[in-house]
């Protein structure tokens, strides 16, 4: 049970629009891209402690983990690989250039506003990385407008020792917007590993996480057309994880990321925006006994845009210029330790009548692989008030990390970039507070890196399916339901790719009556295989899972709140040989 009281008066409620999957503020029922939105009440209905439970429970989305809380997840957008995904914060290049990968579970759920995921090609809009899609979290920020000064503080304890507190403020005063959030997390844990995991690595330990960090953005309106931003996250995680028995192991993983940018007006048609942007992200390893793997690793990623937004009669045009530079600092001894992506872009989007469209092209140009153009084209028809009918086709790819390239003994100098084709097409009807959505897609990727001990491209991997998503309201009752059908294969092969499941279903309830809450949400998840093999021996079970919450509103600024995580106590894996915590 997670008991937890919460100091804040309520937010004001976001229009319904999105940004990542246009560059711009789109209206949601004009968007041709499958786009998922979790807002922050519903962020705090769920209660999940990671970003990577909270994706779980969304709708064409897997995830594994190797053991819990701070531990290495990935996330598989539409059965696509984990370094298929583009992570932003507030529009930063967020993760490691090394792995490839974020930390996605460095990032505190607590300070975070809203979350926007986008499903299908994304290269044409952000570049390498998006052929699975992209996720964009948003944290925090101070609205104008809003009361002078909007405090808030939470508490959270748990089983296993697990004990987490927040605070923080947002507000206004005049033309300067101002928000600070700062948390604290400790959680003893549980074992990560079991007795089947790899290179006989379990230790029937506890396997703690432990995370300071904070966050904060100004926003100063210099007057009615030109506006000065900026933002900083910082996240430090201390994770412990097994290598033995006898081995006192844990890995410090530091993450951050900064901007900053100036807005303006240029014309009544015309506005631009200037932008400076740096992510960061430090991985040490540290080992009671020497180990044979060096482990410090620090890349950046730098990056300036200049992008413009200018409306015309067939809709608004989004075009600009970008450069992204990537460093690696490591005790590892790499054979190249840097690389420039020059970018150029432009898009068009718009809609009139029962029409919408979306038109998008990029060219890449990275100093290891030469240049990569992508495009992506859209069309939307509003058949009637209440169906729309969705087609798309784009173009992706994703440049080699440095760990595939040069990792002494492990890495291939000779990889080149995969570059993926995908084919969306989808209907949804929608009335009052219900939207229906099934969407089916068919994604080629040809030169597929595979995750073997020295990787190497294959020919093809296809990964086609569908999904069906229900979202309303009938009065007090919330109901939120998907289901997804994959077949990610390796078409050299005819194996599924691994940690997959061809079948997810995720259900959440809530009902509210007075000054009270109940829901619950279940989620589950088919047999995968956790091996590019398919071997039997390795096989991941069928799991499900059950969460039940409630809510009591002592106050309109006051609510107490309790939450039982995995009530049936499941016991499964998401990644062979590793735990996952049952009811907690």
């Amino acid at each position: 049970m997670l008991p937890s009281a919460q100091a804040q008066t309520a937010a004001p409620s976001l229009p319904e629009t999105v940004v990542t999957a246009t560059r711009k503020p789109t209206r949601v029922d004009e968007v041709i891209a499958d786009v998922v939105v979790v807002d922050r009440a519903r962020i705090e209905q769920m209660g999940n402690r990671t970003l990577t439970e909270i994706l779980a429970r969304t709708a064409g989305v897997q995830v594994s983990s190797t053991g819990g809380a701070g531990k290495t997840s990935s996330v598989f957008i539409r059965g696509t690989e984990a370094r298929h995904t583009i992570l932003l914060v507030d529009g930063v290049r967020y993760g490691s250039a090394s792995l490839g990968t974020p930390s996605w579970d460095n990032i505190p759920v607590d300070m975070i506003d809203r979350i926007e995921v986008v499903k299908g090609p994304a290269s044409a809009l952000y570049g390498s990385d998006g052929v699975g899609g992209v996720v964009q979290v948003f944290m925090r920020k101070g609205e104008p407008g809003e009361s002078s000064f909007r405090p808030r503080v939470s508490t959270t304890i748990g089983t296993r020792s697990y004990n987490q507190a927040t605070a923080g403020f947002t507000g206004s005063s005049g033309a300067l917007t101002y928000a600070l959030d700062v948390q604290r997390t400790r959680e003893k844990g549980f074992s990560a590993t079991n007795s089947k995991v790899a290179f006989n690595n379990h230790n029937p330990d506890r396997d703690p996480f432990n995370q300071d960090a904070g966050s904060f953005s100004l926003g100063y309106q210099i007057n009615p057309d030109w506006k000065v931003s900026a933002g900083m996250l910082y996240a430090n995680g201390t994770n412990f994880y097994d290598d033995g028995r006898n081995r006192n192991t844990y890995g410090k993983v530091r993450t951050e990321t900064q901007y900053l940018g100036v807005q303006g007006r240029v014309m009544p048609n015309w506005t631009t925006e200037f932008r400076v942007s740096r992510g960061t992200d430090y991985t040490r390893a540290i080992v009671a006994a020497p180990s044979s793997v060096p482990g410090l690793f620090e890349t950046s990623q730098e990056q300036y845009t200049w992008q413009n937004n200018i409306a015309t009669p067939i809709g608004t045009v989004v075009a600009g210029l970008e450069r992204r530079v990537q460093t690696l600092e490591s005790n590892t001894r790499y054979t190249v330790t840097g690389r420039t992506i020059d970018s150029a872009f432009v898009g068009l989007s718009g809609s009139a009548g029962a029409h919408s469209w979306q038109l998008n092209a990029r060219r890449d140009d990275n100093s290891q692989f030469g240049d990569n153009n992508t495009w992506f084209a859209g069309y939307g028809y509003r058949i009637s008030p209440n169906w729309r009918v969705n087609v798309s086709h784009g173009t992706s790819f994703v440049a080699p990390s440095f760990n595939q390239l040069y990792f002494p003994n492990f890495g291939n100098a000779d990889l080149k970039p995969e570059e993926g084709k995908n084919t969306d097409v989808g209907v949804t009807w929608s009335q009052g507070a219900h939207t229906v959505k099934l969407v089916a897609f068919d994604n080629k990727v040809r030169g597929f890196i595979t995750n073997t001990t020295k990787p190497e491209n294959v020919p093809r991997a296809r990964i086609k399916g569908w999904t069906l998503a229900y979202d309303g309201a009938f009065d007090a009752v919330g109901l939120h339901a998907s289901y997804d059908n994959l077949d990610p294969r390796n078409e050299v092969t005819g194996k599924m790719l691994p940690r997959r499941a061809r079948d997810q279903l995720s259900l959440a309830i809530d009902y509210t009556f007075g000054a009270w809450k109940f829901g619950g949400s279940a989620l589950y998840v088919s047999r995968r295989y956790d091996d590019a093999a398919n071997t039997f021996s390795t096989r991941l079970g069928n799991y499900t899972t059950v969460d039940v919450f409630v809510d009591y509103k002592l106050t309109s600024e006051w609510t107490l709140q309790g939450r039982i995580a995995n009530l049936n106590n499941a016991t499964y894996e998401t990644a062979y040989g590793y735990n996952q915590r049952g009811a907690s």
